[in-house]
């Protein structure tokens, strides 16, 4: 494997390896929800007063499997990505890229989204923490296009 040659890939790096912190953080904080405040059941609760509980914890089950699949393929993203920059890959740039795009867009789907209740789908707490990684994202693919500058003499 290959170090990467330049200040502003190690800083993607860096970068990509922040995000993927904030990745396994957004996974686990519906789990850490679920045992504690239970901001998501109370979310689906008000939004649905006439759900049963076992209803309401089905709900939440599905809000778990959901995020948790996206999570993964959250961290296979960071891995893929600092691994093709490391690797000096001609592609990673623009790999980088469509995985900041499409990451965001998951992210804002996840805050933003309403449901059939008028309400968003998440609690905006878990929303924002779904988008957390995306700032990360943000400077890497920032800091992967940036040019290098000219060595002056």
């Amino acid at each position: 494997m290959t170090m990467p040659k330049t200040r502003h890939e190690r800083g993607a790096i860096a970068a990509m390896y922040a995000g993927l912190g904030l990745t396994v953080v957004a996974t686990i904080a519906p789990y850490a929800d679920r045992a504690t405040t239970h901001l998501l059941a109370d979310h689906i609760r008000a939004g649905y007063p006439a759900f049963s509980r076992p209803r309401v914890d089905s709900a939440v089950t599905t809000y778990l499997v959901l995020l948790s699949v996206i999570g993964a393929l959250g961290v296979l993203a960071w891995l893929g990505t600092a691994w093709a920059v490391k690797a000096g890959k001609r592609w990673a740039r623009p790999a980088a890229t469509v995985m900041f795009v499409l990451g965001t867009s998951v992210g804002l789907t996840g805050l933003l989204t309403e449901d059939t209740s008028g309400e968003t789908g998440l609690p905006p707490v878990l929303g924002w923490a779904g988008l957390a990684p995306c700032l990360a994202g943000l400077l890497a693919v920032a800091l992967l296009w940036r040019r290098p500058r000219p060595v002056t003499q």
